[in-house]
Order: C-alpha cells, then sequence, then structure tokens
C-alpha cells in the first residue's frame, strides 16, 4: 500500500531475494571475486558463509543473472533436512533424471550421462546447495562423491555450497578431511557498515523511483544501522514497516524516532519480550498457592509488571484497528 502513497513503482524490502536489488558492498564484492575464482577453475566446492539473512541468496541469484545461460546448466537444493538418499535424489532431480524407482548405481550411471551430454554440449554443471548447515556428515560426505564423477578424464560437475556461520565449525570435522581438501575457495559474508546500510536502503528506493518522498533524516539511517546490525534481511523488514508508519502517520519524513518506534512495534509483534520466557514458560506466572505468602512489594511489583503488559497490548490493538482502517480507506479509493 506505501507504494501508491510515495508513488514508488514497486516495494523496494521485500524479504524475497531478487536479483534487480543487489547491492554490491564492499563485502559482497569480495564474495563475487571468490565465486568468480572459484567457478574459473571448473571443478570442487566454493563456500560461502554468513549470518542468516546476510545476503548469501541474493548474491548466488545475482551471480546467476550475470551467467551465459547457455554456458552452465544449474541445479539446486534448498531442502537440506534430508537424509544422504535423499539429498542425492533431490540433486539428481535437479538436472533433470527422474527417480523412477531405479537403484543408486542406475542413477548414477543417467547421471553421467546426462554430464556427458552437457559436456558435449559446451555447458558446465553446476550444483547449488542452500542452508548447508543442516546437511548431515553422510550427506556432505555424498556430495564429496558426485564431486568424484568425471567425464573424459575430467571434472564434470561443481558445488557451491551457503551455509550459516556454524557451517564452518562442521566444516573442521576430522570426518570432512577428504571435502575440506576439494574447497577451492571460501568467504564468509559480514554485515554492511553504517555508510553501506545507508547506501543499501537507498539503493533499494531508487531502484523503484524514490525521488526523497519520504525524506529520510540523516539519524533515521543510523537508527536503522543500529536497529538491524546492518544485516540485510533485518533491514528491509524494519524498512517496510517504517514505511507502513510513514503511510499510517501520513508522514514524508522519516525520523531517527519513528525508526525505533516501529523497530519497537515490529518486536513486539512478531518476537515479542523473549526475556519473559524461559524453556517455553512465562516466568512471571505465579502459582496462586503462593500468593498469599509473597511480600507487598513482591506483589507491587507484579501488579506492574501486568498493566505494563495489558498497555503494551492495548497499544498493540490499538496500531492493527489502524492500519485495517487505513487499508480499508486506500482499498476503497483504489476500487
Amino acid at each position: 500500500m506505501y507504494e501508491a502513497f510515495y508513488n514508488l513503482s514497486g516495494m523496494p524490502f521485500q524479504l524475497t531475494p531478487d536479483s534487480r536489488f543487489f547491492f554490491g558492498s564492499r563485502g559482497h564484492s569480495k564474495a563475487i571475486a571468490h565465486l568468480n575464482y572459484g567457478l574459473a577453475q571448473g571443478e570442487g566446492f566454493i563456500i560461502i558463509t554468513g549470518e542468516v539473512g546476510a545476503g548469501k541468496t541474493t548474491l548466488v541469484e545475482w551471480l546467476r543473472s550475470q551467467m551465459d545461460p547457455g554456458a552452465y546448466t544449474i541445479a539446486r537444493v534448498n531442502t537440506t533436512q534430508v537424509s544422504e538418499h535423499d539429498l542425492f535424489r533431490l540433486a539428481m532431480a535437479g538436472f533433470g533424471i527422474g527417480d523412477e524407482g531405479l537403484g543408486k548405481a542406475a542413477l548414477l550411471q543417467r547421471f553421467e550421462g546426462v554430464l556427458n551430454a552437457h559436456l558435449q554440449a559446451g555447458r558446465r554443471c553446476l550444483l547449488i546447495v542452500d542452508e548447508a548447515q543442516n546437511l548431515s556428515l553422510a550427506a556432505l560426505e555424498e556430495l564429496r562423491m558426485l564431486s568424484n564423477v568425471t567425464v573424459e578424464g575430467g571434472a564434470s560437475l561443481q558445488t557451491i555450497l551457503l551455509g550459516q556461520p556454524q557451517f564452518r565449525r562442521m566444516l573442521a570435522s576430522p570426518n570432512l578431511d577428504q571435502l575440506r581438501q576439494r574447497v577451492l575457495t571460501s568467504y564468509h559474508l559480514g554485515p554492511l557498515s553504517q555508510e553501506e546500510t545507508r547506501a543499501y536502503i537507498e539503493h533499494r528506493l531508487h531502484a523503484v523511483g524514490w525521488v526523497d518522498d519520504p525524506h529520510l533524516d540523516d539519524d533515521a539511517f543510523e537508527a536503522v544501522f543500529h536497529q538491524t546490525g546492518g544485516i540485510p534481511r533485518r533491514i528491509n523488514r524494519l524498512c517496510s514497516r517504517v514505511l507502513l508508519y510513514g503511510v499510517l502517520e501520513e508522514a514524508h519524513r522519516i525520523t531517527a524516532e519513528i525508526v525505533d518506534n516501529t523497530a519497537s512495534e515490529l518486536a513486539q509483534d512478531l518476537e515479542g519480550s523473549r526475556a519473559d520466557w524461559t524453556n517455553g514458560q512465562d516466568p512471571t506466572a505465579q502459582d496462586p498457592a503462593a500468593l498469599p505468602h509473597m511480600t507487598d512489594p513482591q506483589l507491587t511489583a507484579m501488579s506492574a509488571d501486568l498493566l505494563t503488559r495489558v498497555e503494551a497490548l492495548e497499544h498493540q490493538m490499538a496500531r492493527r484497528e489502524q492500519v485495517f482502517r487505513r487499508l480499508t480507506q486506500m482499498l476503497g479509493v483504489q476500487g
């Protein structure tokens, strides 16, 4: 809804990875250099790690958009909480090889045939595996075994592994020594700096026709950085809600106060107060039998805490009603 209010041609902060919004930060540019180096070798494994939402998937999607489609055949595996047997079949399916109840040996023969056909056509086969930190050691070993498949005496498959930071610790396992020996290059993608966070926000806004409406104060950019730690997905989520806030308040200027208030509301709506919960239980919940034995200060503190919670819930409900009314009005006008 905020696209119409601010005369934007699209949603600049959608969470779905989109190569059109790729932003070449210093870290992303280094990651691309590592990817290009690895791809130039034509074999082995390339590893890119980073925090959740750091932009690993967007990075690879952008790289794919730059590749000559006639030079590469790309298969992708996104579901990694599977057994090594299922991972093998997912990889086969990615290259168009149906299961059809065949055994592993028969599927491998078909795989070699497919790899050879692509090689003869001048295409290289690339397997991209996302969320690699969820793979078991057995599944990683399965990927290594696939990398052993050769055609005409040369490597025929290259693999890019994308994972969260813990994947780097997994790779240190003594059981993965042979896989580590096949890693050509690896890079850890860190968060954006404060300056890059501002440039990232402006880049995405300009991509949808932004002409300084809304205007973002300098301290608003700083607030976004401090609230998100420079993680792109967190920036997208917060900025999308900030623009919605701007529509509700009919604001054409975004201040640090608006950013901070929106971040607070977002935390309450989507995360709640994490400190209130331990092992799935509310630590403030009291045993009714214990209430008569509580001191006056304890009862006062408990009452104040409950009052704060009720006020927070009432505030959230009021905001949601405001959003609903505003949406109804705008949809009515557009209709």
